[in-house]
């Protein structure tokens, strides 16, 4: 039992070495760079080693894309709602989203920018019905629906409006990440904020009854 446990524990070991190699490739040089042969390099073993513990390349990067999804989900969905209006939920939400993003800029950016299938099968959000397939997705769109005062909105509209507002929010992240050696970071916190207290609410107000 002391054998398994400790092969258990060395093989865990070993993938997380190889997997936080990889993260390493893939936020100095993108998904696209990425390759067996410079993970087996960066770790000094063979190609072959890598293949023992992953099926291929296409396994890791699905597993750094969803531990990256998992932090952003975890980011949305730990906002303390008590005590907090609808509006004040979603300013939340959105800065809890933007921080997340800026603590990781490279794996961000490497991932938000990537159009590989394996990235795209993470990363997007504007398909028809995505609001039902993506948490983080959900967690705004299910937040603009309990601002609505009735039930005669389609649910059509509040997606596209959660789609839009979620690829405003991605592009102010964006330039935040291009520009954070030339503004400040009281400049930075100044324009998260207003982003999150006044354009944001300000396109959720925009959800009108279509006749």
């Amino acid at each position: 039992m002391v054998k398994e446990n400790r092969r258990e524990r060395e093989i865990e070991e070993m993938k997380e070495l190889i997997l936080s190699s990889a993260s390493a490739i893939v936020a100095s040089e993108g998904f696209e760079k990425l390759s067996i042969r410079k993970i087996a390099k960066s770790i000094e073993y063979s190609p072959a080693i890598i293949y023992h513990y992953f099926k291929d390349k296409e396994e890791i990067i699905n597993i750094l894309m969803q531990r990256g999804y998992k932090k952003i989900i975890s980011a949305v969905s730990s906002v303390n709602t008590e005590n907090l209006s609808i509006e004040e939920r979603l300013t939340e939400m959105t800065k809890n989203y933007i921080y997340t993003a800026l603590k990781m800029p490279d794996e961000f950016l490497a991932a938000q920018l990537n159009t590989s299938k394996e990235a795209l099968n993470h990363t997007s959000y504007l398909f028809k019905g995505a609001s039902k397939d993506k948490p983080a997705l959900f967690a705004l769109y299910k937040c603009l629906t309990d601002m609505q005062t009735d039930n005669l909105i389609s649910e059509d509209k509040i997606e596209l409006t959660a789609q839009i507002i979620a690829v405003s929010t991605l592009g102010l992240i964006i330039k935040l990440i291009v520009e954070k050696e030339v503004i400040s970071e009281e400049q930075k916190e100044i324009l998260i904020d207003f982003y999150s207290k006044e354009i944001v609410l300000k396109i959720a107000s925009t959800i009108q009854i279509k006749n």
